[in-house]
């Protein structure tokens, strides 16, 4: 009898997006131009490998702006930063200060000022504590309010018939999750005004859906990501949600033998912030499994380029 070959489905688009790609360049030409130490306030993305990466090259990662000395280079990370950040940081003696914040995270900061400006009460959906989140609900003082679910909707403490009310999202998020808890907000307020364009970035929209589609034809979704990387956990979670079994690692070392016992078919996608040196080195592994007929499914080309700030091009 013919044995089954065993193969692995490569989704595309995977890993880096513009966002992530422009913000590592600005660490890499910022060490190249102005020397070692560069601070970064925060992990400049959430991937393992790369924050270890420039660690070795001279980035200094750092919470809190009164770890960074006078005349030194100070970068935001990708996720973007509070007001009382930038305040803070405009009050030392630095040399120079670059803003990696993703151009599609500064666009609902944009919104939500505007939103503010006009009177309006806010609500913003998205992860407690996520740096994105705490960045973004930074950019004013007062009247915005965090759900993270559905049932937060209950608590908040707002009247269903206010005049004024808008709502913006965290850009990772889980594109169906979102789209219910905005359906059930629409319900209950019923002056609510939408973001004018989705703030779910075209990214973690794009590398959704190639997980949808690897989902019909795969026995296991194995997504290279750091746990702490908000769209790489909601492939791995929406990969469930369809009955496939999934794995986030962040190395090809933490596949397991156990994994692939009566498995066929592997689909391997990558988070926003997961470089695809990582992806090789996880068909290298499977492959030694038996795994080496391998295949792409491209669900949609992506071309979208974010400048780099003019100092540094």
């Amino acid at each position: 009898m013919q044995q089954t070959q065993k193969k692995i489905i490569l989704a595309n688009p995977r890993g880096f997006c513009a966002g992530v790609d422009r913000a590592i360049a600005i660490v890499e030409k910022a060490l190249e131009k102005y020397g070692a130490p560069i601070y970064v306030r925060h992990e400049v993305v959430h991937n393992k490998y790369v924050v270890d990466d420039l660690k070795e090259r001279g980035a200094i990662f750092i919470e809190d702006i009164s770890d960074v000395p006078e005349n030194s280079t100070l970068i935001y990370s990708a996720h973007g930063v509070p007001l009382s950040v930038r305040r803070e940081a405009e009050l030392k003696q630095l040399k120079m200060i670059f803003d990696a914040t993703c151009p599609l995270v500064s666009k609902v900061h944009v919104e939500l000022k505007n939103l503010h400006k006009n009177g309006y009460t806010i609500i913003m959906v998205g992860h407690k504590g996520h740096p994105e989140v705490e960045g973004t609900m930074g950019q004013v003082s007062g009247n915005i309010f965090l759900i993270e679910t559905e049932a937060d909707i209950i608590s908040l403490p707002v009247k269903h018939d206010i005049d004024k009310i808008a709502v913006v999202t965290q850009t990772t998020l889980s594109v169906d999750e979102t789209k219910t808890i905005l359906d059930r907000l629409r319900a209950t307020f019923t002056n609510l005004r939408l973001p004018k364009n989705e703030d779910i970035c075209y990214a973690t929209q794009n590398r959704q859906d190639a997980v949808k589609k690897m989902a019909q034809v795969c026995d296991i979704i194995i997504v290279i990501g750091s746990k702490n990387s908000s769209n790489s956990n909601r492939l791995k979670e929406l990969a469930e949600k369809l009955n496939v079994k999934s794995y986030l690692v962040d190395f090809a070392s933490e596949i397991e033998s156990d994994w692939l016992k009566g498995i066929d078919c592997v689909g391997v996608t990558a988070g926003a912030s997961a470089p695809e040196v990582l992806v090789n080195g996880v068909i290298k592994k499977l492959n030694e499994y038996g795994f080496t007929d391998t295949e792409t499914l491209t669900t949609v080309e992506e071309h979208m380029i974010f400048a780099l700030p003019s100092e540094l091009r």
